[in-house]
């Protein structure tokens, strides 16, 4: 596993770029919402710890992983610097699992790619509930925290290009 030795939520502040210039647009899935509201809190935060003022952090809900793409696509309408896709998909009995996770995968890729606002993906993806818990908070920390670390550096990006 690629989280196996690897706190998702540490990160060195120093080689963080100076947030409190942006506006973020986090994209919520309502879907397994005890894991999406972990990322969420771990993206907030993250946000929050690197200067980001609450004014400038905008959150919208979707009713499951596969509208993260339509919500991301409208929220980058909203003049933010970057945007986070939050979602969790577990896998069940039945195809369902690939195809959401390929459709959510390919449309957050299309939107970086016709977009000037960058997409994070914090999508989980995972085989059981506890690997979901393990990574939204719990023993190998939140890649919500990640995700907003992530946005905070494409922001940079975006903006010095």
């Amino acid at each position: 596993m690629a989280t196996e030795n690897k706190n998702l939520s540490e990160y060195d502040k120093a080689t963080i770029p100076d947030a409190s210039k942006f506006r973020f647009g986090i994209v919520v899935s309502e879907w397994n919402d005890t894991i999406t509201e972990g990322l969420y809190e771990g993206a907030y935060r993250a946000l929050i710890d690197n200067g980001v003022e609450e004014s400038n952090i905008i959150r919208w809900d979707v009713p499951g992983s596969f509208e993260l793409i339509y919500g991301c696509k409208k929220m980058q309408e909203q003049m933010v610097n970057a945007v986070i896709a939050i979602g969790s998909v577990i896998q069940g009995e039945t195809k369902h699992f690939d195809f959401v996770c390929e459709g959510v995968t390919q449309g957050v890729k299309d939107l970086n790619v016709m977009s000037e606002t960058p997409v994070i993906f914090c999508v989980l993806t995972d085989n059981n509930m506890q690997q979901s818990i393990e990574r939204s908070g719990g023993k190998h920390g939140n890649k919500g925290t990640e995700a907003a670390i992530a946005a905070i550096k494409m922001a940079e990006l975006r903006n010095n290009s």
